[in-house]
């Protein structure tokens, strides 16, 4: 008999003089815990799915030792304060106003200690490609961030990164993808009027339009006049911009908006392939480009065992996705290069007696511990109560981070799963179903069939449905929201003792104030020439050969608006109109 039958035979021995006997003392019908052993992981082959840390198929981690942790004692040795995510050189995310107030939330970051490039927010006229003069961007201006129209806006945010913050010795992410190709356009000029060589920029910008049209919906075009200007910025990046990493491919949106796990992982494997392709099929080396692809995070909840089984999983299927479907032959192209793997999500925090948050985010950060990358814990407990997280509530987060750094030995082994028949099994069990749905998607013609089908749309909506009728009735228990709320239970609150993050008054005065800047600009400018250019444009965008960056930085770079741009290429490429749901 071998060893897995004799397993196998004392297995059920167990179930039936232990387990069960438990089972009818408790009146339960099927166990609520589970236990694993050699059983759940027949002829495991450890070097074919899990290897070494920083080796193929990258399954234990991207790398032996990774670039924070051999620097970490050191960090908090000189009290080097990074911001979420940004362990080499990017500010925190954020942005609000007109360019003049985010400028100035910046330079007050500085002071803090906060010396990181812009991380910019843009609000939600811009990010749909709107100007703030539009009907449509009317009560939008500087909500969700800053508000940029035009080259100038975007040179206002940069005033104060001159000398030793000089935007080729820091980096920039854009979080912005319909118009992404329109910002990038602008901080090229920047680069180009303040005689930095473009070719030293780097940052990212988020650039991953194909989830915009899963689940956020700040989309414009059509998916694929959308896919075409991503290849526009891909190469003209590689071309003229080759530290600038090309897109940062974010799961986390859709799971914000309601998709299960396998769905996060199996659309966001199917949008990188999409966005892959397109390269090669301009011509580039996959083992040049793909180095430059990043990932903003996948989504996250509270289930931390699958969430570690999850980017276990994300790691070994886009090693081999790009080794194996798209020939990649250099390891660096190989690796999800993301600033965070695993969190609790931001769906996963509660208005509801908000501070129990600050719990439920250090949760995440166990479980990003414990995927090999920094413990972060986010989000800050006030994410649900809007834009600009306090500063008690920024402080608070760093502090969990930095406890389960320092104090806890949580990141002292690298994959601390590894071999262990449970989770093993859990991160075959996952990819075998990201799998399964990556191939379906592909056999509906790929990412962009399958969204202008339809078909991730609907199964992320239908998926949001089924959560939230698990809450509703009380399948899926979530703390202080629909159970532990009777009279007993006390809403414990904080007194706010600082400044608030972003000025009330700046924010109420916004609009006003960048719609006049706007106004004055379109009576400054040379209108003859901005019209000239946008029909050269126009011409352009109806020829799929042109590379369309040129023609957009020469507009930026003559006042032409991010709207006036962006309209061009809506006469050309038409408008995106949502399929039923």
């Amino acid at each position: 008999m071998s060893d897995i039958e004799k397993i196998k035979k004392e297995k059920a021995r167990w179930e039936e003089e232990e387990l069960t006997p438990r089972l009818k003392k408790f009146n339960l019908e099927k166990p609520v815990t589970s236990f694993c052993t050699p059983v759940d992981l027949p002829e495991h082959d450890f070097l074919n799915k899990v290897g070494f840390p920083g080796e193929y198929p990258f399954t234990a981690g991207n790398a032996s030792v990774e670039f924070w942790k051999a620097n970490s004692k050191l960090a908090a040795l000189f009290g080097f304060r990074p911001d979420w995510g940004g362990t080499r050189g990017v500010g925190k995310y954020g942005g609000f106003g007109t360019a003049e107030d985010y400028r100035d939330y910046l330079i007050r970051m500085h002071s803090m200690g906060r010396t990181g490039g812009p991380n910019i927010a843009f609000d939600l006229a811009t990010q749909c490609g709107y100007d703030s003069d539009s009907e449509y961007a009317e009560g939008e201006i500087g909500k969700v961030g800053v508000a940029i129209d035009t080259f100038r806006d975007l040179a206002v945010i940069y005033e104060p990164y001159t000398g030793d913050k000089e935007i080729d010795k820091q980096p920039s992410n854009f979080t912005i993808n319909a118009p992404c190709v329109v910002i990038l356009a602008m901080y090229y000029v920047l680069a180009k009027k303040r005689g930095v060589d473009p070719a030293k920029l780097h940052g990212t910008p988020q650039n991953d339009i194909l989830k915009e049209f899963i689940a956020r919906g700040t989309y414009i075009y059509p998916p694929g006049p959308s896919l075409r200007l991503f290849k526009d910025s891909l190469v003209f990046m590689r071309r003229n911009m080759p530290k600038f990493n090309v897109n940062s491919i974010g799961g986390y949106h859709m799971r914000e908006a309601g998709a299960t796990r396998v769905q996060d992982l199996a659309f966001s494997m199917a949008n990188a392939a999409a966005y892959l392709k397109a390269g090669i099929e301009a011509g580039l080396d996959i083992n040049d480009f793909a180095q430059m692809f990043t990932f903003n995070a996948f989504g996250g909840s509270m289930e931390i065992y699958h969430e570690i089984a999850f980017h276990r999983a994300s790691r070994r299927i886009y090693s081999r996705l790009l080794k194996e479907t798209f020939g990649a032959t250099n390891p660096k192209a190989m690796i999800i290069r993301q600033p965070v793997s695993a969190h609790i999500g931001c769906s996963s925090t509660t208005l509801q007696r908000p501070i129990n948050n600050w719990v439920r985010a250090a949760v995440g950060g166990v479980a990003a511990g414990m995927t090999g990358y920094i413990p972060a814990a986010f989000p800050p407990w006030d994410e649900p109560m809007g834009l600009g997280h306090s500063q008690e509530a920024t402080q608070m987060q760093f502090d969990a981070t930095r406890i389960l750094m320092y104090e806890t030995g949580l990141t002292d082994v690298q994959d601390p799963w590894a071999g262990s028949y449970f989770m093993e099994s859990l991160t075959d069990q996952t990819e075998a179903e990201a799998l399964a749905e990556m191939a379906k998607i592909e056999a509906m013609g790929g990412a962009v069939a399958a969204i202008d089908s339809g078909y991730m749309q609907r199964a992320v909506a239908k998926s949001a449905y089924e959560k939230q009728k698990r809450i509703e009735s009380q399948e899926d228990l979530v703390v202080g929201v629909n159970c532990f709320t009777g009279p007993l239970e006390q809403d414990v609150r904080v007194n706010t003792a600082v400044e608030p993050t972003y000025d009330p008054v700046r924010m109420a005065t916004a609009e006003e104030r960048q719609v006049a800047k706007l106004k004055a600009l379109k009576r400054e400018r040379d209108n003859r020439t901005v019209a000239s250019l946008l029909n050269t444009l126009k011409d352009h965008a109806k020829d799929e050969n042109k590379n369309l960056m040129p023609d957009i930085c020469e507009a930026v770079e003559n006042d032409c608006t991010l709207q006036e741009i962006c309209d061009v290429m809506r006469e050309v490429f038409g408008v995106y109109q949502q399929v039923k749901l």
